[in-house]
């Protein structure tokens, strides 16, 4: 064969390679890097979906804007913004930014073999948003090369949730969703199955609004910090939340507050537990192998407090040495619908209980004044 004939092969040869990669979608060699950094990344301006501010004083205009179609290669994001992301990944998503990061979840399946899904290890604040009319999908393993990480989603820093979409977590390893700073839910259908813990925040858990199912093998929703007087604590101010819980339903270290919502504890061993319980308002159903609304001691409250001033509040406890309602210190009923069934013990307490407005019903009897029960259960029983 001639030089030309050479020649003529050896150039074929190329623009075949070549094709076969822009057939593939044209990132042939770009796909063979084992971390995806998205500045780099073929992106695009998400103009094709409806994104939500929020309330956290976060100037998203300012921000760049960019569609992600995963892939099985791990996602990582360096530079703040929104990423809208959409796709299947086997490798989890990665969040480094000294700036505010947005992942709007368009439809997304995020799995991880060795980590979070989703792992907010730096961020300014972090925010899921949950586009609306999509279903959206994170799952753990079992393993972790970094046990520190406990969740399937899991953030370093604040995390937001809102949006109008579904998002279905699987945890595997431990905890659905955790924040080691701040945890705030704003909106959205979120679904938690989890081994352990199902939504969890350090500093504190705030609940605004959203449809809210908690299948959980420990605690259902908890907020976490025992070592700041001023953190630990739990509030959920709007939204429809049911737990099924192996311990504790709903949990504060510090203050449990709960205004107009609505709460099903379908089981737990403890339905609603931290050092002072205020309930405002809502509707509230509890089922509890062990007391249903309790009040306890912590690092900072010896004198704890569970306090009733408005809401429709029905407790139910099994058998053996349970109360209805639990204190390690005073118990107020000021307002509201209070039911309370309870084969031994109605209203447990080791202080003041006082009965000044509202209505309470005992095992079907409406009482006019605080049954006579004290720690311990039953009539002036003592610990």
């Amino acid at each position: 064969m001639d030089s030309r004939k050479n020649i003529g092969v050896i150039i074929a040869t190329i623009v075949a390679v070549v094709l076969l990669g822009l057939g593939a979608g044209g990132y042939w060699w770009y796909k063979s890097s084992k971390t995806i950094e998205t500045t780099t990344t073929q992106q695009s301006a998400a103009n094709t979906i409806d994104l939500v501010d929020g309330d956290e004083d976060i100037d998203w205009d300012s921000l760049p804007t960019k569609n992600v179609t995963l892939t099985n290669e791990t996602l990582t994001i360096t530079e703040p913004g929104t990423y809208a992301l959409s796709g299947t990944t086997s490798a989890g998503v990665v969040v480094k930014s000294d700036g505010n990061v947005r992942l709007a979840l368009n439809n997304a399946t995020i799995k991880s073999s060795n980590s979070a899904a989703i792992y907010v290890e730096n961020a300014e604040n972090a925010v899921v948003q949950l586009v609306s009319g999509t279903e959206n999908y994170i799952e753990d393993t079992a393993n972790r090369s970094d046990q520190t990480i406990e969740g399937a989603l899991y953030s370093s820093d604040d995390l937001i949730i809102n949006g109008d979409g579904k998002l279905t977590v699987t945890a595997n390893f431990q905890d659905g969703i955790v924040s080691k700073d701040d945890l705030t839910i704003n909106s959205g259908t979120i679904v938690v199955t989890s081994v352990d813990d199902g939504i969890r925040g350090k500093d504190s858990v705030n609940i605004t609004g959203g449809t809210i199912t908690v299948d959980a093998e420990g605690d259902g929703i908890k907020a976490t910090e025992d070592a700041d007087q001023t953190k630990g604590n739990l509030a959920i101010q709007g939204g429809d939340i049911t737990v099924t819980s192996g311990d504790d339903a709903i949990k504060a270290e510090e203050k449990l507050v709960v205004d107009d919502c609505t709460i099903n504890v379908k089981s737990s061993v403890e339905g609603l537990e931290a050092a002072t319980v205020t309930i405002n308002g809502g509707t509230i159903t509890i089922y509890a192998s062990d007391d249903g609304i309790n009040a306890s001691e912590s690092t900072f409250t010896s004198n704890p407090v569970v306090t009733i001033n408005g809401g429709d509040v029905n407790v139910a406890v099994g058998s053996g040495d349970t109360d209805a309602i639990d204190s390690n210190g005073d118990v107020y009923i000021n307002g509201g619908t209070v039911t309370l069934t309870a084969p031994t013990s109605s209203v447990d307490r080791n202080g003041t209980a006082e009965l000044n407005g509202g209505t309470l019903i005992v095992n079907g009897e409406q009482l006019t004044e605080m049954p006579a029960e004290m720690m311990g259960g039953g009539p002036g029983g003592m610990r």
